[in-house]
């Protein structure tokens, strides 16, 4: 523990971005693995199995983003744009996910069985991706913020990322470059799925595949590195 620096009252300064973001980095690669699992049309859709992971993850992230969007501020001590940077996204995304996941449940065998899975899940998904497109836009925001303001940069107590903390702008540009690919990916979706131009196909599932791995492994990395900050400030 150190003698000296940084005290936080942990009481009143509620933190799990933690599970938040292990679940966002998952949810975006199970998206990801089901448009390549459609687009396959050689081998069966496991629609169940997905149905299962899309349920448990949007859980995760409904019930996380939906207190931190509505508790202002989360953390008495925080930073109250943690609530729309965190907070709106994992909502949005998590309702996404339990509503595929509602469909696969009770409609999945349609789908899985339809001779045209593409043009099924292309005027089912249509309607939503409206919403998928302004969520889009609105990580460009968050992104842009993260630069000009330098967010997301850690205290010199927190273990490895507390490293930079010298340099905030290397985690604001990476933090902010993973929110600009994942709104990229939201971006194109609507134009995908209108045409689907086999190109804008495969650079959303590059985007979310990319993006989903690195929040997985940075929320993974951030249970040290966390607990590190909680124990070196109590």
């Amino acid at each position: 523990m150190l003698a000296e620096g940084l005290k936080i009252d942990w009481a009143s300064m509620p933190t799990y971005n933690t599970v938040m973001a292990v679940a966002a980095g998952a949810g975006l690669l199970l998206v990801a693995a089901f448009g390549r699992r459609l687009a396959d049309t050689e081998t069966a859709l496991p629609v169940e199995g997905f149905a299962l992971a899309f349920g448990v993850v949007g859980a995760i992230l409904t019930g996380t983003g939906l207190h931190m969007t509505l508790t202002w501020p989360l953390a008495a001590g925080g930073f109250p744009f943690d609530n729309v940077i965190f907070g709106e996204p994992a909502l949005a995304f998590g309702v996404m996910l339990l509503a595929a996941a509602l469909y696969l449940w009770k409609r999945g065998m349609a789908l899985a069985e339809s001779p045209d899975r593409i043009g099924h899940v292309r005027r089912l998904a249509g309607p939503l991706s409206v919403f998928v497109l302004g969520m889009g836009l609105a990580c460009f925001g968050i992104a842009a913020a993260g630069v000009k303001y330098k967010l997301f940069a850690a205290p010199p107590e927190e273990p490895i990322s507390g490293e930079f903390a010298d340099y905030p702008m290397i985690e604001a540009v990476f933090i902010s470059g993973l929110y600009f690919v994942v709104g990229l990916g939201a971006v194109l979706l609507p134009f995908a799925l209108r045409k689907w131009s086999a190109g804008l196909v495969k650079l959303v599932w590059l985007c979310w595949t990319l993006t989903g791995l690195a929040f997985l492994l940075f929320g993974a990395l951030n249970y040290f590195t966390h607990i590190g900050l909680i124990v070196n400030t109590m």
